[in-house]
């Protein structure tokens, strides 16, 4: 009978260990060992990811959407974001109305040659500011960070009057000239940048190259450019981006003749108002027939900065990391 008892004991034992077991990988594929890596976390996270990610990507879709669908399927309350028909001639339509060969080289002008401007100039002046001894450089930031803190509005009236007396209005000049002596869009915040990123570096390379007797803009060009590309690329992108799809800027200086791709969206608006023949337009507060070829139009806009990110997008992200932005 002892020895049965025994038996019995022994066997519940086993039993509950064997369950403790079990419960604890359970637990540990469910919660994790930090709570952050278990089963139940991940789902959250994944389920929240994908939530954001859907409210970001939705306007896209829509206007992708809405861009290839016919007059029929715009005013058909129950065709949803998959149109019945795939209408192109939303977007022959919106590439005229756009003019876009034509808007689309001067936007790029404007783009492409005051980013590269921008990156040269910022990064001078960051540099300048964060390693050269120059009497007055905390007055100078301290002016850098006023121009990154007041409103562009405030600066645009007399920016007009200047502009109109050197005859650059209507002309690129009025925004690679200010990009080339780095006070183009958003120049303080790259020359923040810049500074910071520079700050960082050893300053054993500099006394090495002076030691090896390199000059200041010898040091710069062959030294601390190069090291900076991560940053050179960071700026590169986000001032690509502000340029190509600033509006009230270009509004202001190029309002004729030499117009990017933003104020021809304006123009192709106000061509497709006179399309307004519905009183359903009036009802649901926009024109049906005229909303298709202002969202092909739109998509024409956005898809070559979208594209330069698509290629840049693993060199952006690692730029984003060395210069200290996501901080």
């Amino acid at each position: 009978m002892k020895l049965t008892e025994t038996y019995r004991q022994a066997k519940l034992e086993l039993q509950r260990t064997v369950e403790s077991r079990r419960a604890q990988r359970v637990g540990k594929f469910l919660l994790g060992p930090n709570l952050n890596d278990g089963l139940i976390a991940k789902t959250i996270m994944i389920v929240l990811l994908s939530v954001i990610a859907f409210l970001y990507v939705k306007p896209i879709l829509y206007m992708i959407s809405t861009s290839v669908k016919s007059l029929e399927d715009l005013i058909d309350p129950v065709v949803g974001l998959i149109p019945r028909s795939l209408h192109i001639q939303n977007y022959l339509d919106a590439w005229k109305g756009l003019r876009y060969p034509e808007a689309f080289t001067n936007t790029f002008i404007i783009a492409f040659f005051g980013s590269l401007f921008q990156v040269f100039s910022c990064a001078l002046t960051g540099y300048a500011l964060a390693r050269l001894r120059i009497p007055g450089k905390t007055l100078v930031f301290v002016l850098v960070l006023i121009t990154f803190l007041v409103p562009p509005e405030i600066t645009m009236i007399p920016l007009y009057m200047i502009y109109s007396k050197l005859g650059w209005l209507n002309t690129p000049l009025v925004f690679l000239v200010p990009a080339l002596l780095a006070q183009g869009m958003r120049g303080a915040l790259f020359i923040i940048i810049f500074r910071q990123f520079f700050l960082a570096q050893p300053k054993a390379l500099e006394e090495a190259a002076k030691i090896d007797g390199a000059s200041v803009f010898r040091l710069f060009f062959r030294i601390m450019l190069p090291l900076a590309g991560s940053a050179c690329l960071v700026v590169f992108l986000f001032s690509f981006v502000w340029y190509w799809n600033m509006h009230m800027e270009p509004s202001m200086f190029l309002s004729k003749g030499f117009t990017p791709l933003s104020l021809r969206l304006n123009e192709l608006s106000v061509q497709l108002l006179g399309n307004k023949s519905m009183s359903l337009s009036v009802a649901v507060g926009k024109d049906p027939i005229s909303e298709g070829p202002k969202m092909a139009a739109a998509f024409l806009i956005i898809l070559p900065p979208l594209i330069v990110y698509l290629i840049a997008q693993r060199w952006f992200t690692e730029g984003i990391e060395r210069t200290g932005l996501v901080e």
